[in-house]
């Protein structure tokens, strides 16, 4: 059975010039990362153009969310600033409404 989401999270990265397959292959190896948090109910890897890149995930409270703000994804994307992408932005939301998977 699916869990209600009330706060998300978006995070934006603008790849480096020339690696962007470094950045897709970091966001599908985060996917095995998140599966590892409960709390971590929704996540999405995103690409919005050649070089931006997004991460949408959430989580049925704010615990979950500073768990996931603190976990493996989270710290993999700090490690690669500089070499990868730019500074990820990370911002917080709260959801309103969903239509949770069936």
């Amino acid at each position: 059975m699916a869990r209600d989401v009330r706060v998300a999270l978006l995070v934006r990265l603008e790849s480096l010039p020339g690696k962007e397959q470094d950045v897709v292959d970091l966001l599908r190896g985060g996917l095995e990362l998140v599966r590892q948090e409960p709390d971590t109910v929704r996540w999405f890897a995103l690409r919005f153009g050649p070089s931006s890149f997004g991460i949408f995930d959430a989580f049925p409270d704010d615990s979950g969310r500073r768990a996931h703000l603190a976990g493996a994804v989270a710290q993999a994307l700090q490690e690669h600033v500089g070499t990868l992408f730019e500074q990820p932005v990370f911002e917080q939301a709260d959801v309103i409404a969903e239509r949770p998977p069936v």
